[in-house]
């Protein structure tokens, strides 16, 4: 579990990235549902990009709910957006999707894998009730297309 970096006022591209259960193994799964690239690696994958897009990324993991709502509950009032994948909390976290209502930024949601195309029960989505966009199946890509388009999407409100 990692905590975020602290983050500003006066740092408005902060965003954090926050990552559910299960996601620190990322790279290890034999049936590569998740790709092969590893936690670590996808995480300096996403931080390149952010720094390219000149934004402050907070990647981060935990596999508990109530570290996730703390952390969105602190980016209230410090970060410009939230990127979020829930992972098998995307499913069942009413506590998640509670937070992000009372997150003011901009949020997308992410999935590595196309959450349609699996079992009826990772069909619905409580996040997508709070998130400005979705986007899902495109692996590791799918993260960095998330950071991109949250750049778009700060850039559009200021």
């Amino acid at each position: 579990m990692n905590a975020p970096a602290p983050a500003t006022d006066a740092d408005a591209a902060t965003v954090w990235f926050l990552n559910g259960p299960n996601a620190n193994l990322y790279g290890l799964d034999a049936n590569k549902t998740y790709g092969s690239e590893s936690f670590p690696v996808l995480r300096e994958r996403c931080q390149k990009k952010a720094a390219e897009l000149r934004m402050t990324l907070n990647f981060v993991q935990s596999n508990h709910e109530g570290q996730l709502v703390d952390w969105i509950q602190e980016a209230r009032g410090v970060a410009r957006g939230i990127i979020i994948n829930a992972a098998g909390l995307t499913y069942s976290s009413v506590p998640i999707l509670d937070a992000l209502l009372s997150f003011s930024g901009r949020i997308i949601e992410v999935h590595m894998s196309n959450i349609w195309r699996r079992e009826s029960f990772r069909h619905h989505s409580y996040i997508s009730k709070a998130a400005d966009g979705v986007i899902a199946g495109l692996g590791a890509e799918g993260y960095e297309l998330a950071i991109e388009a949250m750049a778009r999407l700060i850039r559009r409100a200021d």
